[in-house]
C-alpha cells in the first residue's frame, strides 16, 4: 500500500533533503503544492488532512499552527522543528533511545535536534546503565556545518566570506538544551557550547569526562563496551572499537549525505580522563535522515530503507 506524504516546508533545507531520500521510492507518494499555493491556508489545510503522514519542516510557531489545522485522527505527523520535542503527547523520534516499537506506533513524532542526537546517543545509555551519574554538570562541545542553521545562516555565510569558526549561544539560551537534559535523564542541564564552521554539512559532538572525579565512573574501556552493547542491533549507530589512528577527527567540505552516526570513547593512558565523541551529518541522522527513519518505521518498512549508510 502506498503511503501519501506531505512535506510542509518542502522548499527548505531539511524538506529538500527528505524529498531527495524519498525520490524513486514506490512506497510513498508525495503531495506537492505549487509555489503560488504553498502559502495558501486553505490549500495547506487540505494537504495536511489528505496525507497519511505529514512532515513539518517549519519554524516552531508555524509547526504548531500546522498541527492545529489537522482536523482528523488519521494523519500522522513528524515534526522537524523544536516545537514539540519535550511536549506531552509527542514521541521523541530517536528509535535507538526510545524504542523502535514506540516510534512505529506513534501518531505524533518530534524529530530530534542535530546536536542533541549526538549528545543523547553518547550519554543516555551510560546514565541508564548507571555507569555515569544523573546529577553531574556535563559539558558538551559541538561543531556543525553551517547548513544546520537553515537558510538564514546559509545566507550569512555567503554574505560574510572569510569566517573560519562561529561560536554562538553564548547567552546560554540554546533551544536544544531542554531535550538534551530530558532524554539523557539528567538532573542538571548540560553546559552546551555549539559552533559552526564553513563546511556545508557534518557534525562532531563531544562530551569530555574527568573520570577521576566523577563518582562511580568506570574506565573508558567499560564505557565503550557499554555503548557497543547498547547499539549492537543498530544499522544506523556504530561504536568505534579503537581510537582514531591519527588522533584526529575532521570535518571535510563537499562530503556526500550520510544518515549514520559513529560514536567514539577515547581514554587517556592514565585512565583519569575520557572523551565521548559522536560523528554525524547534521542534515542526515541530525535531521532529514532521522525523519525518514521514523517515516519508515510508522509505515511498517525497514528503518534503513532509502538511507545512505
Amino acid at each position: 500500500m502506498t503511503t501519501t506524504v506531505f512535506i510542509d516546508g518542502a522548499a527548505g533545507t531539511t524538506g529538500l533533503e527528505i524529498a531527495a531520500r524519498l525520490e524513486g521510492r514506490s512506497e510513498f507518494a508525495l503531495i506537492t503544492l505549487t509555489d503560488d499555493r504553498r502559502k495558501d491556508a486553505m490549500a495547506r489545510a487540505e494537504a495536511l488532512n489528505d496525507a497519511d503522514v505529514v512532515i513539518l519542516c517549519l519554524p516552531d510557531d508555524a509547526a504548531r499552527e500546522a498541527v492545529g489545522l489537522i482536523a482528523n485522527d488519521r494523519t500522522r505527523v513528524i515534526d522537524a522543528s523544536t516545537a514539540h520535542r519535550v511536549a506531552d503527547g509527542w514521541t521523541y523520534g530517536f528509535p535507538e533511545i526510545v524504542g523502535r516499537d514506540a516510534v512505529a506506533a506513534a501518531t505524533r513524532i518530534a524529530n530530534p535536534g542535530c546536536y542533541p542526537t549526538g549528545f543523547i546517543a553518547l550519554i543516555a545509555p551510560l546514565v541508564r546503565a548507571g555507569l555515569l551519574p544523573v546529577a553531574w554538570p556535563y559539558n558538551c562541545h559541538a561543531v556543525s556545518g553551517y547548513s544546520g542553521g537553515g537558510k538564514a545562516l546559509i545566507d550569512r555565510f555567503a554574505r560574510e566570506p572569510g569566517i573560519a569558526w562561529r561560536g554562538y549561544a553564548l547567552d546560554f539560551g540554546h533551544k536544544h538544551v531542554p531535550e538534551m537534559q530530558a532524554y539523557a535523564h539528567l538532573a542538571i542541564a548540560p553546559l552546551f557550547a555549539p559552533a559552526v564552521v564553513p563546511a556545508y554539512r557534518g557534525m562532531v559532538v563531544e562530551v569530555p569526562l574527568p573520570i577521576e572525579i566523577i563518582p562511580g565512573a568506570p574506565d573508558a574501556a567499560r564505557l565503550r563496551e557499554a555503548l557497543a552493547a547498547f547499539y549492537a542491533g543498530s544499522a544506523v549507530v556504530t561504536v568505534a572499537q579503537t581510537a582514531p589512528e591519527s588522533g584526529e577527527i575532521v570535518l571535510r567540505e563537499g562530503v556526500a549525505p550520510w544518515d549514520g552516526m559513529r560514536l567514539h570513547v577515547i581514554g587517556s593512558e592514565d585512565g583519569r580522563q575520557a572523551r565521548l565523541v559522536a560523528e554525524l551529518d547534521n542534515l542526515g541522522k541530525g535531521a532529514s535522515g532521522a525523519a525518514v527513519q521514523s517515516l519508515n518505521l510508522i509505515s511498517g518498512l525497514p528503518e534503513t530503507a532509502g538511507l545512505s549508510l
